[in-house]
């Protein structure tokens, strides 16, 4: 988005449009809305603008929920926008610590600043960039606690603040189409910052849950959120936000509800054994905090191999933090074998899941030419060390 066609937006008459707008689906006829517009007299660059936040918001209820309808983004900005659930647990650790006066350095369009302003806190966002510290100011207008400050995180005078909260870039600069970066000195600002910054301060830094764990900070908890079984971001808290005692936790959610693991450090895996009649793949966030060993300890199970995030039991279990399946039989696992058990069995639609085999489901399915009615899971992993196939069901919830 550049800064005219923001402009155009935030003016009386392109908010009017934007509200007026019908709900964007996929299927809507963008063509005949676009001409309806200009018919209407309404200039080329508003009409883009509205239509294309029209789509953004559309996209944001998945976040966002509701809420997405009064908002604006940029589309750099809605992919790194913290979920509404997640953002307020966010801002729940600030208001708990009673850290009153908050800087949310990296504000982005300003998701967690929301959630902080929404718990009565004095919240400071900054941005760097221009247009998107412009849709953060827009979407925190609802708050006379929130105020935002176009400047560098770096540059950020933190003197009156309690705590501080960064959501670094991970992404090249722009508003549209950008490229994820790998290395976190790249990063704005950059990791380095933020954890000299956390030095004798209360500190939240949100992160990829895939950041390699080398890089943690010995006095920091890192908390790994799935939400609705997709891993969506791992914590790093510093000071008062850190709980006591805790330096690994898994938080899993699903839909209203919430579960967490915690610990004081990684846990050992549980030894290896005979493959049960059910098989457990844990949760995301639970893997990425090594914290395996505990919940199939929790479940008196077993790992199915060394080094695979898979572990058995003789006997069902409940669990939020894993999905459980039953162990219908063992199949061939070399491809032309196990394509004539398939076969033979009439199965047609097939989930392939894999753990420690070199295997692309996608390319596999295809070249097993399935054609019967029945549909089926298999787990392609390894038992014992061996590469096993195993035919299974899902347990209900």
């Amino acid at each position: 988005m550049e800064r005219s066609e923001l402009l155009e937006l935030l003016s009386a008459e392109g908010l009017r449009l934007l509200d007026s707008l019908p709900p964007y689906t996929s299927k809507a006829d963008v063509l005949r809305l676009v001409s309806d517009l200009r018919k209407a007299g309404h200039p080329p660059g508003l009409v883009a603008a509205v239509l294309t936040q029209s789509k953004l918001r559309a996209r944001a209820r998945v976040k966002f929920g509701p809420f997405a309808d009064r908002m604006l983004f940029t589309e750099a900005g809605l992919e790194q926008a913290t979920r509404l659930s997640v953002a307020a647990r966010h801002a729940g650790r600030f208001a708990a610590a009673q850290l009153d006066h908050v800087a949310d350095l990296g504000c982005g369009i300003g998701g967690d600043a929301m959630a902080l302003a929404a718990l009565e806190l004095e919240v400071t966002a900054v941005e760097a960039d221009e247009v998107t510290a412009a849709i953060a100011s827009f979407n925190l207008a609802p708050f006379p606690n929130a105020t935002v400050q176009l400047g560098r995180a770096e540059d950020a005078d933190l003197r009156s603040v309690d705590g501080v909260f960064l959501d670094p870039a991970r992404r090249t600069a722009g508003h549209g189409q950008t490229s994820r970066l790998t290395d976190p000195d790249e990063y704005s600002p950059s990791l380095g910052f933020a954890f000299e910054l956390a030095t004798g301060r209360s500190v939240g830094v949100k992160l990829g849950p895939g950041l390699d764990r080398d890089l943690i900070p010995s006095t920091a908890e890192a908390q790994w959120i799935s939400v609705d079984g997709q891993l969506v971001e791992m914590g790093l808290w510093f000071g008062a936000l850190a709980r006591p005692g805790i330096r690994r936790a898994a938080l899993v959610l699903h839909g209203d509800e919430a579960h967490e693991l915690t610990a004081a450090s990684d846990s050992d895996d549980v030894e290896t054994g005979t493959l049960g009649a059910y098989l457990y793949e844990p949760n995301g966030a639970v893997i990425r905090a090594r914290l395996i060993g505990d919940l199939a300890r929790s479940l008196d199970a077993r790992m199915v191999s060394d080094g695979i995030a898979y572990f058995t039991t003789d006997a069902p279990a409940q669990t939020p933090f894993a999905a459980g399946f039953r162990v219908l039989e063992q199949l061939p696992f070399q491809e032309r074998d196990l394509k004539r058990a398939l076969k033979e069995r009439g199965i047609g639609t097939l989930e392939i899941k894999k753990r420690g085999v070199d295997v692309d489901p996608a390319a596999l399915r295809k070249r097993l030419s399935l054609s019967g009615g029945e549909s089926a899971t298999i787990v392609l992993t390894r038992v014992g060390g061996k590469h096993t196939a195993l035919l299974v069901e899902r347990l209900d919830g």
